[in-house]
């Protein structure tokens, strides 16, 4: 299998890392952050992974995304495999997909090493 390095990211602090895959979720999937309970927490908190865990899609694209994934180790050029995910602030729905996708490449036997490169900054307030 393939040596994987996913980083998630915020749309709003800094251009998107380069990457094989770039997965936008910024449009189609909620974020917590609207939420006045949940914008201050982060993906280390449940109540965030819950929500980003239980939106619709978000399953599908974890797998859809981790596929793709598999494609490229498949390919005949032996190297890392970058996937770069972010949303708005890079606090709650990019971390999350990001854990999520790391765990189930990992269970599909890849090596995976997961950077969370906004998670620590502020709050956007928007």
């Amino acid at each position: 299998m393939a040596l994987v390095e996913i980083t998630s990211f915020g749309f709003l602090h800094a251009a998107p890392p380069s990457a094989h895959l770039t997965i936008d979720l910024r449009e189609h999937f909620r974020d917590p952050h609207v939420s006045p309970e949940m914008r201050y927490m982060t993906a280390a908190d449940e109540p965030v992974r819950l929500a980003v865990l239980g939106t619709d899609g978000i399953a599908e694209l974890v797998e859809a995304t981790a596929r793709a994934v598999d494609a490229f180790a498949a390919g005949p050029s032996a190297g890392v495999v970058r996937v770069a995910d972010g949303c708005a602030g890079g606090r709650h729905r990019a971390p999350v997909f990001a854990s999520a996708l790391a765990q189930r490449l990992g269970l599909g036997g890849h090596d995976v090493t997961v950077t969370h490169r906004d998670l620590h900054l502020p709050v956007v307030e928007r």
